[in-house]
């Protein structure tokens, strides 16, 4: 156990386990962390289950970007988690996510699905446009009404009434079919992205919460690592 501890990094109620290539959360780390961590970043890793979490009962943050994250993602309710970031994974059905989210929690405020083919964002989705992007974001704001951030933007008054009114019509993304995928069975051209700041991978010095941030900055923080990581 001691030589898996000295893979963390601390700072107070702060986990980092970033980039070691596990496919399941270590047991080590609810045992050890789970009762009193606030915030936990497990990106950069190959994870296929977030069964782990269950002894993380106090979580606020959770942070998961970069992983192999599917369809079938479960959470444990997690009453407390107001910041999820599931960007860069394999999640392609947006409305059993959502409502699966709905669900287990209740007090989420910032969602990031970038890089997610349930995501149409234009750099991941060259076949998709603006108008493609907003029908997603109603959507989601209809199944998840108390979001104040969806992806890079801030959630407006106008989107969260559209969204009441029409979002339920407005499911747009479906599954790629197997044709789009090359002979080794994944993506092409798979992009490298993480909405964490420059220098994220260093678990020493990823530290920053998004609840500290002000409105404009965490919009321009977003913007800026999606760009620099896809020009």
């Amino acid at each position: 156990m001691a030589n898996n501890e000295s893979l963390v990094a601390l700072n107070g109620t702060q986990i980092s386990y970033i980039g070691h290539d596990c496919k399941e959360i270590p047991e080590f780390l609810g045992e050890t962390y789970g009762q009193f961590a606030r915030r936990l970043d497990l990106s950069f890793n190959q994870l296929r289950s977030l069964a782990g979490l269950k002894m993380f009962t106090e979580l606020e943050e959770l942070i998961v970007d970069n992983n192999l994250l599917g369809n079938d993602l479960q959470l444990p309710r997690l009453p407390n988690l107001h910041t999820l970031t599931l960007n860069k994974n394999h999640l392609t059905d947006i409305e059993a996510l959502l409502e699966h989210l709905a669900d287990v929690t209740p007090s989420l405020e910032y969602l990031s699905l970038l890089g997610n083919e349930a995501c149409p964002n234009q750099l991941v989705s060259p076949d998709k446009d603006e108008d493609d992007y907003q029908r997603y974001r109603y959507f989601v704001l209809y199944k998840l009404p108390q979001l104040k951030f969806l992806d890079t933007r801030k959630v407006t008054k106008r989107e969260v009434m559209e969204a009441q009114e029409r979002g339920a019509f407005m499911k747009v993304v479906k599954p790629k079919p197997e044709a789009s995928l090359n002979e080794a069975g994944s993506e092409s051209h798979p992009l490298p992205y993480s909405p964490l700041p420059q220098g994220s991978r260093d678990p020493m010095t990823h530290k920053a919460t998004v609840p500290e941030m002000s409105s404009l900055l965490w919009i321009q923080h977003m913007y800026d690592i999606w760009t620099s990581k896809t020009i």
